[in-house]
């Protein structure tokens, strides 16, 4: 079985039930499931929102900040900023996403 099969299956399941969950928050975390694949599934994850909004498809600074904190306190992933300009912010993708 592939590595991230049962983290993006858990995923789906989860935001089937999950109506706090929009279009923009699956885009955003697709966005950081193909960095984490492109980096190995490497955990965590080191990330600029300049590279994840395109493939995201997220234009809004606001949105972004909106989505990856929810997806945050919503147990999909553990988002931790790097409040510092010029370093790279942490996500891990959490292993089944059990929140």
């Amino acid at each position: 079985m592939n590595t991230y099969l049962p983290q993006l299956t858990e995923f789906y399941a989860r935001i089937a039930d999950d109506a706090r969950i929009n279009t923009s928050h699956i885009s955003l975390f697709m966005a950081l499931f193909q960095h984490w694949h492109e980096n190995g599934f490497l955990n965590p994850i080191q990330i600029t929102r300049d590279k994840i909004m395109p493939p995201a498809k997220i234009g809004a600074i606001s949105t972004y900040h909106r989505c990856i904190k929810d997806l945050h306190e919503l147990g999909y992933i553990r988002y931790c900023p790097s409040r510092r300009p010029g370093r790279l912010s942490k996500v891990h993708l959490l292993p089944g996403q059990s929140a």
